[in-house]
């Protein structure tokens, strides 16, 4: 089993995925990285939200929907209020860490940037250092300068669908059990 841990590391390492993630990131700079992990945890946000409305927002919608067929009284104040409460306490918890992800899908691009700003500070650092006759020192900058402004726009882009697409099946949810609250009888 010991053996087990001790070669896991150099296997995934060496698979070939994980080179050419080394080798973008090594040509994107330092700004990759944390673009990297601002879109892990963006993913993270993401998946979780996902399997809480698949899987755990229908067995509470079920709960509040039982509860308020069982009760004999839909009409009074007291009922109404209930209801009220329970789809304030719907919607607090449909729309958990969705400004998170907005907010974390809003850096991506801010990163690209800086990572863009970072690649062209080191061209200009190579050409006042070696002058502007070496191609090959001033391309290492300019892609430093690049490939951080792509990463961050597609990570904004996924982001950005994938939280409207969210935002809009939460609303849904919301509706839904908004009609199923309502009186019966």
């Amino acid at each position: 089993m010991e053996a087990i841990f001790t070669l896991l590391p150099e296997v995934i390492a060496s698979m070939p995925w994980v080179l050419s993630l080394q080798a973008f990131m090594q040509q994107g700079g330092q700004v990759l990285w944390w673009l990297l992990l601002v879109v892990c945890i963006c993913w993270v946000l993401i998946l979780e939200r996902v399997v809480y409305l698949w899987v755990q927002f229908p067995k509470q919608r079920k709960q509040w929907v039982d509860a308020w067929l069982s009760r004999p009284d839909h009409h009074s104040w007291h009922a109404r209020s209930i209801r009220e409460g329970w789809l304030s306490q719907a919607h607090l918890s449909l729309t958990q860490n969705l400004n998170i992800i907005k907010v974390l899908v809003a850096i991506c691009p801010m990163l690209g940037l800086l990572g863009t700003v970072t690649g062209m500070i080191s061209v200009f650092d190579v050409m006042a250092n070696q002058g502007s006759s070496n191609p090959k020192l001033m391309a290492s900058g300019i892609s430093l300068a690049t490939l951080p402004t792509m990463a961050g726009m597609v990570a904004a882009l996924t982001g950005m669908f994938f939280h409207a697409r969210l935002v809009k099946v939460c609303h849904r949810q919301e509706i839904k059990l908004e009609k199923s609250l309502r009186s019966r009888r």
